[in-house]
C-alpha cells in the first residue's frame, strides 16, 4: 500500500508537469494557426494575455504608450509621436502665442533674472523691469535651488486670465518687491530682426514660419520699405520650417502673376495641390537675397526653392538641410498627437529636395549634415555631394539639381576664424552669456543711455578692455585659465560675440544681428549682391534666355 502511495505520488507532478508543457506546446501551435490574424489582432491578443498572466502586474496602457513611437519611428524620420504633455507646448511655438506674463528670463547663476520685459505685456504693466531677479512664485521659493529653466517657465505660464504672485529682488530696493501679474496672450515672433543694414537694403531674419510669420514679415517689409529700401536680404539660416502657408505667401510677395510657388504629390504620386503666385505681391520688382544654410528646412526651402527656380533672385551661403516630406498633425482622443508624412512637395522646376533616407533609419538621417561637414562641405563647394542625375531648369535655363536640398547660387564658407581650444571652452561653459549678462546688470544705468547699437558701441570700452575683463571673469568665475597664445588668435571673434551679447542685453534681440552681422561672411557676401544690383531678375543677366 505504501509502496502504491509511493508511486502514485511520483506519477502526479510528472503528469501534471507534461499536461502543462502540452498546454503551451497547444497554445503556441494554437496561436500560429491562425495565420489570417492581422498584427492589430495579434497585438490586442498578446497585451490581453500578459494583463491576466504576466508574474507582475503591469499596466499594460503604458506599454503601448511607450512602444508608439518606436512604431513611428520605422516609418520616415519626420513622422513623429507628440505625447499629451508636451502637445500644447509643441503647439505653442508655431501657434503665435501663449498664456504668460511676458518675460525673457535666464538662469546663468542659480536665480532667475528677468533680460527683457516684453513690451506691452503684463510684466510691464505691473513695472517689471530687466535686471530683476524672480525669487518666488506663489509665496514658493525658487531662487538658489538651482532649477531647470523649463521648471521655472511651467510655473510662469499659465491660462490666461489667471494670475502669479512673484516675489522679486531689484538692485535700487533694500526689500523684496511684489507683483501680482495677471497672465495674457504673449506673442511669439518669427522675426528676430528687421534693420537697414546699407541705406537702400533691408535685412530681415526670420526664425521659423509660425501661424503669424507671414504678417510679421509683410509689416517689417513695409517699414523697411518707409525707411528707404529697395533691396532685401531674407535670413533664413537655421530656420528649420512650420507651416507651409506663410513660407507660401511670402514668395507670392515678390513673384509676379502666375508663377508656380510648389507642388505636392501624395500616395502612388497623386497631385495634390499645385499652387501658383496671384500678382497681388507688393514686392514684385524688388531685388532679393535669401541667404540659407544647413539648417534651412521644409518652408525656408519652399521658399528659396521658389526663388531660385523662378530665378526671381540669388541664394547665398551652403546646401540646405534637405526636407522635401510634408506632414499633417493629427489629434487622437486623449489629447495627444502625431505627424504622418501624407505628401511630398517639388519646387517650380520639378525637383524634390528630400535627401535620401532609410524607413527606420533615424541615426544615420540625423548625421548626415555632420557626414557633410566630415567631407568639407561646410568649407568647400567642390565638396558639396550632388546627385547629377537629377538635373532640373529653372525657368531662366539654368541647371538645378533634386535629390537633397537647396544648392546656392553662390556658396559662402562656414567661419571657423578664431575658433581655438580657449574659445571652445569658454563657450560651452557658457562664459560668454555669463559674462555679458553680468557687465550689463552692473552697467546698465549707463547702458540704457544707448538709443541704438552705434550710441552703444560708443559707451563700451575698448576691445582690450573688454576682452581683459572677461578673461579675468572667466578665470574667477568659471576656473578658466588664461591661454593668451589662443585668446589673441580668438581676440576678435569673442569681442564680437561680447559685444552682440551685450546689445541684445540692452536694445533686444535685433541689435544682436546689427553687431554680429558686421562680421559675418554669408550677410556680408549677400549685401553685396543686393547692392551691386546682381540680386535683381537674374532673367535678365543670362544672354541665352529671351525675356518677356
Amino acid at each position: 500500500m505504501n509502496s502504491q502511495i509511493k508511486k502514485t505520488a511520483v506519477w502526479v507532478p510528472l503528469l501534471t508537469a507534461v499536461a502543462f508543457v502540452a498546454g503551451i506546446l497547444f497554445g503556441t501551435k494554437f496561436l500560429k494557426s491562425n495565420p489570417s490574424w492581422d498584427a492589430m489582432a495579434k497585438i490586442d491578443e498578446m497585451m490581453g494575455i500578459i494583463s491576466e498572466e504576466y508574474v507582475d502586474n503591469v499596466d499594460t496602457d503604458s506599454i503601448l504608450e511607450a512602444s508608439i513611437p518606436d512604431i513611428l519611428a520605422k516609418l520616415d524620420p519626420h513622422t513623429v509621436y507628440i505625447p499629451a504633455s508636451e502637445l500644447q507646448s509643441t503647439n505653442e511655438v508655431l501657434e503665435g502665442s501663449f498664456g504668460g506674463i511676458g518675460i525673457v528670463f535666464n538662469m546663468l547663476t542659480d536665480t532667475a533674472t528677468v533680460v527683457e520685459v516684453v513690451s506691452g505685456g503684463p510684466a510691464e504693466k505691473v513695472g517689471m523691469l530687466a535686471g530683476d531677479r524672480i525669487l518666488t512664485v506663489n509665496d514658493s521659493t525658487i531662487a538658489g535651488l538651482k532649477l531647470e529653466s523649463e521648471a521655472i517657465r511651467k510655473k510662469l505660464k499659465g491660462p490666461k486670465g489667471t494670475s502669479v504672485k512673484l516675489g522679486v529682488k531689484r538692485v535700487t530696493s533694500p526689500d523684496v518687491l511684489t507683483f501680482e501679474v495677471t497672465r495674457g496672450d504673449i506673442p511669439v515672433t518669427s522675426v528676430d530682426a528687421a534693420y537697414m543694414i546699407e541705406p537702400a537694403v533691408g535685412y530681415l531674419k526670420i526664425n521659423k514660419f509660425g501661424r503669424t510669420t507671414f504678417m510679421e514679415f509683410l509689416n517689417s517689409m513695409v517699414q523697411l520699405r518707409e525707411k528707404g529700401a529697395s533691396k532685401y536680404i531674407i535670413d533664413l539660416r537655421g530656420n528649420t520650417g512650420g507651416y507651409m502657408e506663410p513660407a507660401i505667401l511670402m514668395a507670392n510677395e515678390f513673384l509676379s502673376a502666375g508663377m508656380p510657388i510648389v507642388s505636392t504629390k501624395g500616395k502612388n504620386g497623386t497631385v495634390e495641390s499645385f499652387i501658383s503666385s496671384d500678382g497681388t505681391g507688393a514686392f514684385q520688382s524688388n531685388d532679393l537675397v535669401v541667404i540659407i544654410d544647413e539648417g534651412s528646412a521644409s518652408a525656408s526651402e519652399i521658399f528659396a526653392g521658389a526663388v531660385q527656380d523662378n530665378d526671381r533672385g540669388l541664394i547665398v551661403g551652403r546646401r540646405s538641410f534637405g526636407k522635401g516630406l510634408v506632414q499633417r498633425q493629427i489629434e487622437l482622443p486623449d489629447s495627444s498627437a502625431f505627424r504622418l508624412t501624407t505628401a511630398r512637395y517639388y519646387t517650380p522646376s520639378g525637383r524634390c529636395i528630400q535627401k535620401p533616407y532609410e524607413l527606420g533609419s533615424q541615426e544615420s538621417y540625423q548625421y548626415e549634415i555632420y557626414d557633410r561637414f566630415n567631407h568639407g562641405e561646410g568649407f568647400s563647394a567642390d565638396s558639396m555631394r550632388i546627385d547629377r542625375n537629377q538635373v532640373f531648369h529653372t525657368l531662366g535655363g539654368r541647371e538645378v539639381y533634386g535629390g537633397g536640398g537647396i544648392i546656392p547660387d553662390i556658396f559662402v564658407a562656414s567661419d571657423t576664424a578664431g575658433v581655438t581650444s580657449y574659445y571652445i571652452k569658454v563657450f560651452n561653459a557658457g562664459m560668454l552669456h555669463r559674462f555679458a549678462f553680468a557687465y550689463t546688470d552692473s552697467n546698465r544705468e549707463l547702458l540704457n543711455n544707448a538709443k541704438d547699437v552705434e550710441s552703444l558701441l560708443g559707451i563700451l570700452p575698448s576691445d582690450d578692455v573688454l576682452l581683459s575683463a572677461f578673461v579675468e571673469y572667466s578665470r574667477d568665475k568659471g576656473g578658466i585659465a588664461p591661454r593668451w597664445y589662443y585668446i589673441n588668435i580668438s581676440r576678435d571673434l569673442i569681442v564680437r560675440q561680447l559685444k552682440s551679447l551685450i546689445a541684445s542685453d540692452i536694445l533686444g534681440q535685433s541689435a544682436l544681428f546689427e553687431v554680429s552681422n558686421q562680421a559675418d561672411k554669408a550677410v556680408i557676401q549677400a549685401v553685396q549682391e543686393a547692392v551691386s544690383g546682381n540680386a535683381g531678375n537674374i532673367r535678365a543677366q543670362l544672354p541665352s534666355v529671351e525675356t518677356e
